[in-house]
């Protein structure tokens, strides 16, 4: 189900006291839920060679949540120069990968010197890397060889068609060109998939991984370290949504990659870069009813929209929502929840089914603890809002990030004059 009922449970016991000293719109994680979780990763993937979780910061790149995964012992999934700068802010230099697409050449300069892992995104970024490190890795596109479940491939699209990755045409060539750059140890990461439900599609990513090892290895003669199926791990964002079943995938890796090692003499240690299964249910977005519209429909305007929550407004996403203390009340009524974007697709939700919203009261949307604060915008001015983390024990609520302002918004209008004379 979406947001699991301790978390829910345990937020909304400290909701009177949050919304009283910080007030809405407001994000709101729970620590203990997040823990939790990270001891049951470690658990199913107790039997897994080599096992490494790297947490996909784009997920929810907030530093707190950073130090959260780093108490856990999970490395970093970044894509970006920023990124990488709060690698430096949490002291997890030499912990992180760079996994970028269409990467500028100093990206990979930082990377080098912050001691990261660069996974390469496409044959010609090898000229990029000005001081080639001695472990490199590329991201794979498999084309059309992927098979089995397409379930999560949606909101990617068909891999022949994706931007990410080289070809598998082109893995020969690009492991032996980074050899002779100076590489000696070799990973190969493949995601082509989102929010994936099914475990059968983790497996086959790790197969085709494992068949591209064998490529990489006949070209350069060295064995691959590592085969990283980076994330896509889902979340059941639906009520009665059945859950993705990580004890059965933790399982089924294991047995895949002792099949290899049987075959081959070695199995590369597996690594993943879950973000969304790792914090997605464990937050919410907390906003206030502040209008009632209706018209050919009832639409319901809360004082956030798809400004501090894109996913609905971007792909259409289903983000269950909660109106707290209705539990009791008899009548429902189908509703959109709406921000104050002059866009009409500013919504949270369309065509809800929910008790009769009244002015002022409190609604909770749920799972939003990944791709959530990280995917707000400033379009009509909006601003972001605040996030909370409720500590574990839920006893204390600490303020992690404050709510932006209209100054934040006039800073880079702040700057020094400069013009120049165009000839």
């Amino acid at each position: 189900m979406p947001t699991p009922k301790s978390s829910l449970a345990r937020i909304e016991r400290a909701l009177p006291a949050i919304l009283s000293e910080f007030g809405t719109p407001c994000y709101v994680y729970d620590e203990q839920g997040i823990l939790e979780r990270g001891a049951a990763l470690k658990h199913y993937m107790r039997d897994v060679p080599g096992y490494r979780q790297w947490y996909a910061v784009k997920a929810w790149n907030n530093p707190a949540n950073l130090r959260l995964q780093q108490s856990m012992g999970f490395g970093f999934d970044c894509s970006s120069m920023y990124e990488m700068h709060l690698m430096e802010q949490i002291g997890a230099q030499g912990r992180f990968i760079l996994t970028s697409n269409n990467s500028r050449r100093e990206w990979f300069d930082e990377a080098n010197h912050l001691g990261g892992i660069i996974n390469l995104d496409d044959i010609s970024l090898i000229g990029k890397v000005r001081e080639f490190p001695e472990m490199i890795c590329f991201r794979l596109n498999p084309g059309r060889r992927i098979a089995g479940p397409r379930v999560g491939l949606q909101s990617f699209g068909k891999p022949w068609e994706q931007k990410y990755g080289i070809m598998w045409e082109e893995l020969a060539s690009a492991y032996s060109r980074a050899k002779a750059c100076g590489a000696r140890h070799f990973g190969i990461h493949m995601m082509i998939g989102s929010n994936c439900l099914e475990p059968d599609y983790f497996i086959n990513v790790l197969r085709l991984i494992l068949k591209a090892a064998t490529i990489a290895e006949r070209a350069t003669g060295i064995p691959v370290d590592f085969a990283d199926i980076g994330g896509g791990f889902g979340i059941p964002y639906r009520p009665k949504q059945r859950e993705l079943d990580m004890a059965e995938v933790g399982e089924r890796l294991a047995a895949v990659l002792a099949e290899f090692k049987h075959e081959h003499g070695y199995a590369p240690a597996l690594w993943t870069e879950m973000g969304r299964w790792m914090t997605g249910p464990f937050g919410v977005l907390v906003a206030s009813a502040i209008n009632r519209k209706d018209i050919y429909q009832i639409h319901v305007g809360l004082d956030v929209g798809m400004n501090g929550l894109m996913r609905h407004g971007m792909y259409g996403s289903y983000h269950h929502a909660k109106v707290v203390g209705a539990e009791r009340r008899q009548r429902k009524e189908r509703v959109n929840l709406v921000g104050q974007i002059c866009e009409n697709i500013d919504r949270l939700a369309t065509g809800r089914l929910l008790p009769v919203i009244r002015i002022g009261d409190t609604v909770l949307v749920q799972d939003a603890g990944a791709h959530g604060i990280v995917m707000c915008f400033n379009y009509n001015g909006t601003t972001r809002p605040q996030e909370v983390m409720l500590r574990q024990g839920g006893k204390e609520a600490e303020l992690i990030r404050r709510a932006e302002t209209i100054g934040d918004l006039d800073a880079t209008l702040n700057h020094e004059p400069k013009t120049i004379r165009i000839n």
